[in-house]
């Protein structure tokens, strides 16, 4: 399959899941046990994570114009992956926070081979 392809589906796919996953999130507060200490931070990082799904349908959009952004969007995947990695290790992360970290930490091997496919 050409490489550039690749990379246009494997973008889209992932900024649609993550919208999918990520805009529910914006009105379960209320539902949250116990509630939020700190409600800035949780949607500081929802705000700020939806709006990255936007940078990867972009990217999605020209792959070979935005390659150099594939490389943050590694970053992006691979840092939350590692993060709930070492929170998990030391038990301070839930198991279903795992499983959404290693779909992401995937998905961040995938954006490494666009990257890598990706003609410059």
């Amino acid at each position: 399959m050409d490489p550039v392809r690749i990379a246009r589906r494997t973008f889209a796919i992932a900024g649609i899941y993550g919208l999918i996953v990520l805009l529910p999130l914006f009105f379960v507060e209320p539902w949250l046990a116990p509630p939020l200490s700190r409600p800035e931070d949780y949607y500081g990082f929802l705000g700020s994570a939806t709006a990255f799904q936007f940078v990867y349908l972009t990217i999605a959009s020209d792959p070979v114009r935005f390659r150099p952004l594939m490389p943050v969007a590694v970053l992006a995947k691979e840092f939350f992956f590692v993060t709930m990695l070492s929170l998990s290790l030391e038990g301070r992360a839930a198991g279903p926070g795992m499983v959404l970290a290693s779909i992401d930490g995937a998905i961040g091997l995938a954006f490494a081979y666009a990257w890598w496919r990706t003609p410059a």
